[in-house]
């Protein structure tokens, strides 16, 4: 994830020579300031760089194309300063490739009552030149992201913000590579899916690995190594259970497992993997514990070869890069169904990522009932009783479907002695039998990323960005208005392919 902090944002601003050059000094003028001011903002993660004023058709594809190619470059903020006539970013629009914000500015916050002439009109007339270009934007059917509002106002620094980290995301993810080891679970329908299309829609490519390959990497760590990290291992964790030759000989082999992935994903270059307990030959137990290692350092992660959720965790794990909470592979495992306390407990086999602990996670070895293979190490933990967000993408087969679910964290006062796993408890919005419904109509998946560090309005730009249906549910969720929205979507999805 180092590389990340590499990213930037491109910022241009569209004028014309009608004005004179002392007016375009003073766009270009204004232009600095108000990225330096942007930059200045802990609510922008990445560095905004001015690069220019546009004036005419040349300069403005010129500048695109450089975006394009550019491997810094996540995204362009685009300004009207003045009125920039529209027909001059057509041939740019076709060109550009890169996700971008339509930022509806001005410079001055407030009109200057007693001293506003046709100069300064001239000059500040953002309400113009944004109507202007938005109508071309709109005319070529361009997806972008529009902001409203003045530039130092904190709601529109938090929605640049925002949309800055989704194209993080979406950047991160063209050309990333996602390795499954083995296949799906056997006859399982949701993470299934069409792969070709998914590289064509959302960048990244997925490609399958026989779990003797992973095997070699791990039979290959040097055990000086292994002693070393078996050691840091238990000073980072707490551990109650008795320490004995088992427990040593468990944590042993998952930290080898974990070696050997991790040089493997590393070698080729991969930001998320799959796995599945149907293919395991050769691995003397289930990856649980490398599995939440790797992810809580940036790895995307599915379980049982779902590897569009793989690729979804490592979107969110970018997404939310320096942010306080945790994001995580998730399962919506079952339910606790009082009459005045419905809720959901969401867990896995082992596979939750540790960014979600409340408190340091303890490391224990457990039987796992499934598998077939010698009991695995885990990290065992709750979750803080926060906000978070559960998102699933969906193959549907004509187009990829996003649905996400807004839920409330409550922290489980059982002791949960026979659950040796990490787990989360959690209302989801507007309440269980709506939220429930809502999901099950829109087809989303068991499997999810799960985030308390970012919520679905993030969701909804990354949908935004790579052109998906995005279905939320949250506290306004209607069921009826829901069945209607799906049925108008089939029909506009189906429109669009043809």
């Amino acid at each position: 994830m180092e590389k990340l902090n590499d990213f930037e944002v491109w910022f241009v601003t569209g004028s014309q020579h009608l004005y004179g050059e002392e007016v375009l000094k003073e766009v270009k003028e204004d232009s600095k300031k108000i990225v330096k001011g942007l930059n200045n903002s802990a609510q922008i993660p990445y560095k905004i760089v001015f690069k220019s004023v546009l004036t005419n058709p040349n300069s403005i594809k010129d500048f695109f194309q450089a975006a394009n190619s550019n491997e810094k470059c996540i995204g362009i903020v685009t300004w009207m300063h003045t009125f920039s006539p529209a027909k001059m970013w057509i041939a740019g629009l076709k060109a550009l490739d890169k996700p971008f914000v339509h930022l509806h500015t001005q410079y001055n916050k407030e009109i200057p009552w007693s001293e506003i002439d046709m100069n300064f009109m001239n000059t500040n007339q953002s309400a113009h030149g944004g109507r202007e270009y938005g109508y071309i934007v709109s005319r070529m059917k361009k997806r972008r992201k529009v902001i409203v509002g003045y530039w130092q106002d904190s709601d529109v620094l938090e929605e640049l913000g925002r949309w800055i980290r989704v194209a993080a995301a979406w950047h991160d993810a063209q050309g990333a590579k996602i390795a499954r080891f083995g296949d799906n679970m056997r006859n399982v329908a949701v993470t299934e899916g069409d792969k070709v299309e998914a590289e064509i829609r959302f960048g990244y490519s997925v490609n399958g690995y026989g779990i003797g390959d992973l095997v070699e990497y791990v039979n290959k760590i040097d055990d000086k190594k292994l002693e070393q990290e078996v050691k840091l291992l238990k000073e980072n964790y707490n551990i109650q259970q008795t320490i004995d030759e088992d427990f040593n000989q468990s944590i042993k082999t998952a930290i080898q497992i974990e070696l050997g992935m991790r040089a493997f994903l590393e070698e080729g270059n991969f930001k998320g993997f799959t796995t599945t307990f149907e293919n395991l030959h050769g691995l003397k137990q289930l990856p649980g514990l490398a599995v939440q290692r790797l992810m809580a350092d940036g790895y995307g992660f599915g379980a049982e070869g779902d590897w569009k959720t793989a690729a979804l965790v490592r979107a969110m794990k970018v997404m939310s890069k320096g942010l306080e909470g945790g994001t995580s592979f998730m399962e919506q495992y079952t339910y606790h169904l009082a009459d005045d306390d419905m809720k959901v407990l969401g867990a896995h086999m082992l596979e939750v990522c540790e960014t979600l602990a409340e408190e340091t996670p303890f490391l224990e070895v457990h039987p796992l009932g499934i598998g077939g293979k010698a009991d695995p190490a885990r990290l065992i933990f709750n979750t803080p009783d926060k906000p978070a967000i559960n998102a699933s993408i969906i193959d549907l087969g004509n187009r990829f479907r996003m649905v996400v679910n807004d839920v409330q964290v409550e922290t489980i006062d059982e002791s949960l002695p026979k659950l040796p796993v990490a787990r989360v408890v959690w209302k989801p919005q507007p309440d269980l039998k709506t939220a429930v419904k809502a999901w099950i109509l829109s087809g989303g998946a068991h499997h999810t990323g799960f985030s308390q560090a970012i919520n679905a309005k993030y969701m909804e730009d990354f949908a935004d960005i790579a052109g998906i249906e995005y279905i939320h549910i949250g506290e306004n969720t209607n069921i009826s208005e829901l069945k209607d929205k799906i049925k108008y979507n089939e029909v506009y999805y189906k429109l669009e392919k043809e």
